[in-house]
Parts: C-alpha cells; sequence; structure tokens
C-alpha cells in the first residue's frame, strides 16, 4: 500500500510543480508551428512562382547515371552527354532541336521548345572535389552588366534579357552540379517568367534529364561531348548486336560520336530538327 501511496503522491506533486514548465512546452509548440507556418506560406510562394525541387540525386534530377535513385530512362532519347525524356506534348510546337559546330557537324547543344518557351541544354566537365556552377555564374555576372542572381527554382540562378531586333527576350539561366559534371539550361519566353504552364513543364522536365559524364578525360569547363540522336529502339539493336558477337564493333558504332572533348564557344546552327512524334520526335 505505502508503494502505491508513494507514486500517487508523486504524481500529484508533479502536477502542482510543473505548471511553468507544462506553459514553457506550449509556449516553444507554439512558436515551432508558428515557423512551419511560415516555411510552408514560404514553400508555396516559391511554388507558385515555379516550384522549388529538393536535392539533386534524391528525389529529383538532373540525375547521373550512377545515381542510386535514378528514374527508368530505357525509354530516353540518347543525344550522348544526355539522356532526354518524353517532351510534355500539350503545348503547341512541342519539339527538340540539335546545334550543330559548322566546320564539323558534331553536335554541341540541344533546344526543348514547348509552346512560347525554349530549354537550351548543355553540359560541362567539373572538377572531382567541387561544383562548378558558383563560379561559372560568377564570370557571367561579370560578362553581363543585364544580369541579376536570384534564388530560384534550383537555387541560385541568373535572370539576364537578351536584345534582339524583335524585341527583348528575358532568360534564366540555371546551372546543376553532378559528379564531375555541371548541366547548364538557359530558359526563355514564358518558361523565364513566373507562374505558367509552361515554366512548370520544363522545370519539370530538366529534373527529369539523365547526364552521363563518361570515363574519358575532360577538363573542367570542357563540353561533355555529344553525338546524333539514339533512339530507344536503335540502343536495343545496337545492344542485341553486341551481345551477338563478331559484328558487334561495326553494328554498335555510335554515329556522329566526336573523337575528343569540345570546347564551349563553337559558332553552332540548327543542324537537326526533331518533329513531334508519339514519344520524342521523329528525325526528317
Amino acid at each position: 500500500m505505502g508503494l502505491f501511496g508513494f507514486g500517487k503522491k508523486k504524481h500529484r506533486d508533479e502536477d502542482v510543480a510543473e505548471p511553468a514548465k507544462d506553459e514553457e512546452t506550449k509556449a516553444e509548440a507554439a512558436e515551432e508551428t508558428e515557423d512551419e507556418a511560415a516555411e510552408a506560406a514560404k514553400d508555396g510562394d516559391a511554388k507558385e512562382n515555379g516550384g522549388v525541387f529538393g536535392a539533386r540525386g534524391e528525389d529529383n534530377g538532373p540525375w547521373d547515371l550512377d545515381d542510386e535513385n535514378i528514374p527508368d530512362y530505357d525509354e530516353y532519347l540518347d543525344i550522348g552527354s544526355l539522356l532526354l525524356p518524353m517532351i510534355p506534348m500539350q503545348f503547341d510546337n512541342a519539339g527538340l532541336r540539335l546545334k550543330a559546330d559548322r566546320a564539323t557537324n558534331a553536335v554541341v547543344g540541344a533546344v526543348i521548345t514547348v509552346g512560347n518557351s525554349s530549354l537550351e541544354l548543355e553540359a560541362y566537365a567539373a572538377p572531382k572535389t567541387m561544383g562548378l556552377w558558383d563560379d561559372v555564374r560568377a564570370d557571367l555576372l561579370d560578362a553581363n552588366q543585364e544580369a541579376v542572381e536570384v534564388d530560384g527554382t534550383f537555387g541560385k540562378e541568373l535572370h539576364l534579357p537578351v536584345h534582339l531586333k524583335g524585341g527583348t527576350v528575358m532568360t534564366r539561366i540555371v546551372g546543376v552540379d553532378g559528379p564531375r559534371w555541371m548541366l547548364r539550361g538557359i530558359f526563355a519566353g514564358k518558361a523565364a517568367e513566373d507562374g505558367n504552364d509552361q515554366r512548370e513543364a520544363l522545370d519539370e522536365y530538366f529534373t527529369r534529364i539523365v547526364v552521363a559524364r563518361g570515363e574519358e578525360p575532360l577538363a573542367p569547363r570542357d563540353m561533355i561531348p555529344m553525338h546524333a540522336p539514339i533512339t530507344p529502339a536503335q540502343r536495343r539493336a545496337m545492344e542485341a548486336a553486341e551481345e551477338a558477337g563478331d559484328d558487334a564493333g561495326k553494328a554498335a558504332e555510335i554515329p556522329g560520336k566526336p573523337k575528343g572533348p569540345l570546347s564551349s564557344d563553337h559558332e553552332t546552327e540548327v543542324k537537326t530538327t526533331l518533329s513531334r512524334g508519339p514519344m520524342f520526335s521523329e528525325v526528317r
């Protein structure tokens, strides 16, 4: 009985002695709730302005071939340094253009278009121990007086007006660092503005891209080589040919693959236009 009596007494003493602590706990809980509400409001504002994606390689891309959570890319279009997902087809004028070096015809860039927007893509080699985007962004700021650095969908990005004969076009320049690479995206048109479906679609597209760095030695800021498009069906045929044996090397040769690194200052022109098709686009 004494044991039970002690237990009850202790409980009553705690009830009397703890109100100040309870009030403190309630105040802390209220403060945490306010912080969570503020953070949620901040996230809501960010999503309204195009969305903010989480850490690369965990829940979102752009992805590296060796990422643990990489999505299934069997049906992606292979252009060498980049594996590209299906283009959003809910918009008019959806397609893919490839840019080529005037002298060598080597592919040096890819441009995704949806509606009145475009996304230009290039992947660059980066050091093993550090990212590249901070330095590239600083160089772009130094070289372009009208560039403005802002917190954007993928972290720090630049807003830069481009003056053309027909008027001025606003662009968003985005960079994402991966293992030994940096993917740069230049968003133009409505995709450079806040709160519209074209921006949302191209931001989402950017997160689904897979970067194939490869093992060949490249200096930091060298463009990672691209090649002519290989469709999923062609890739499967090449893999089958490679498994077949003797003639595999010739059958599996990648068309238009450059023999060395590409610099980032090529003069380019549109070489190949891909028209709208059932999955990506068909070369014509």
